[in-house]
C-alpha cells in the first residue's frame, strides 16, 4: 500500500527543484491500493471463513502510520510498515518481498499504479522477487470453488484467464465499484490491531531523482464569436495546430 498526496494537494518543489515540499500536504492511501483493499476485503468476506486476514503492508516511516490506520479502519486485520523511506519501485518491490516471503500468503494485491509517480512497476518486480507469477492490469477477480479468475482489459475486449496461487494481482479501475469509507466502529477497531513495524532488508536504489519541475503554464484562453467560424478554423490551424 502507497501512502501518496491527496489528488487536490497544490504541488510544491523545494531546495531549488531538487526535493518535493511537503508542507501542508494532506496524505492519503493510494487509490489504485484503496481498490485492491476494497476486493480483498470482498473476498474474505465472500470465503465464508476460508480467508483467514487481510494484511496491508507499506513501506515508509513513521509519519505514514495515520494513513495505514485508515486501511485498518476499513477493514484490514493488520498492517506491516517497513520502517523506511520508499525510494524507488525496485527498492520498494524489494522490500516488500523480503517481508513477506516466508508469510505462506496466497494473493498479493497492488494497484497498477501510485497516483505521485505512476511508474507501474513495483507489482511485476514484486513477482519476480518471490519467484510467483503475476498478471496485470486486472478489473475482476473472483474466486469459485478454489478456483481463481480474472478478468484483463485488452484492446477490443477483455481476456478472462486462470491462476493457480500463489500470484500477484496487479488492480486496475474496475475490480471494485469504489472504494469503502471507514465507519466509526471501525475506526475505533483501528486503535487496537497490529500494526507490526519491521526492519528493512538490504537493498539498492538504482534510481536518483535529480530535479523537480512544474508545467508550464497554460495558455490564456481565447473567445470566438459564435458565428465566426473562419477565424476560430485559422486558430485551430495556425495556434493549436490540430487541423
Amino acid at each position: 500500500m502507497s501512502t501518496v498526496p491527496d489528488t487536490t494537494t497544490k504541488i510544491r518543489f523545494a531546495g531549488d527543484g531538487t526535493a518535493f515540499d511537503v508542507t501542508g500536504v494532506q496524505w492519503i492511501i493510494n487509490p489504485w491500493d484503496e481498490l485492491s483493499l476494497t476486493r480483498a476485503l470482498q473476498l474474505k468476506e465472500e470465503s465464508n471463513g476460508a480467508i483467514e486476514k487481510v494484511t496491508v503492508i507499506s513501506v515508509g516511516l513513521k509519519e505514514t502510520e495515520p494513513v495505514i490506520r485508515k486501511a485498518l479502519a476499513i477493514g484490514a486485520d493488520e498492517a506491516i510498515r517497513i520502517d523506511t523511506a520508499p525510494l524507488d519501485a525496485y527498492f520498494v518491490a524489494k522490500q516488500i518481498a523480503g517481508s513477506i516471503k516466508d508469510d505462506g500468503f496466497d494473493i498479493v494485491l497492488c494497484g497498477i499504479d501510485s497516483s505521485d509517480y505512476n511508474g507501474s512497476l513495483v507489482g511485476g518486480m514484486l513477482a519476480e522477487f518471490l519467484g510467483i507469477p503475476s498478471v496485470s492490469s486486472i478489473s475482476a477477480l473472483n474466486i469459485e470453488n478454489g478456483e481463481v479468475s480474472v478478468n484483463r482489459e485488452i484492446d477490443g475486449g477483455k481476456e478472462v484467464l486462470s491462476v493457480e496461487l500463489p500470484f500477484v494481482a496487479i488492480i486496475q479501475k474496475g475490480v471494485a465499484l469504489e472504494p469503502r469509507i471507514p465507519s466509526m466502529r471501525g475506526i475505533m477497531m483501528a486503535r487496537k490491531k497490529p500494526l507490526n513495524v519491521k526492519a528493512p532488508v538490504e537493498a539498492d536504489s538504482l534510481t536518483e531523482m535529480i530535479s523537480f519541475e512544474q508545467l508550464p503554464a497554460k495558455a490564456a484562453c481565447k473567445m470566438v464569436e459564435e458565428d465566426n467560424v473562419k477565424e476560430l478554423v485559422d486558430l485551430l490551424h495556425s495556434e493549436a495546430k490540430v487541423i
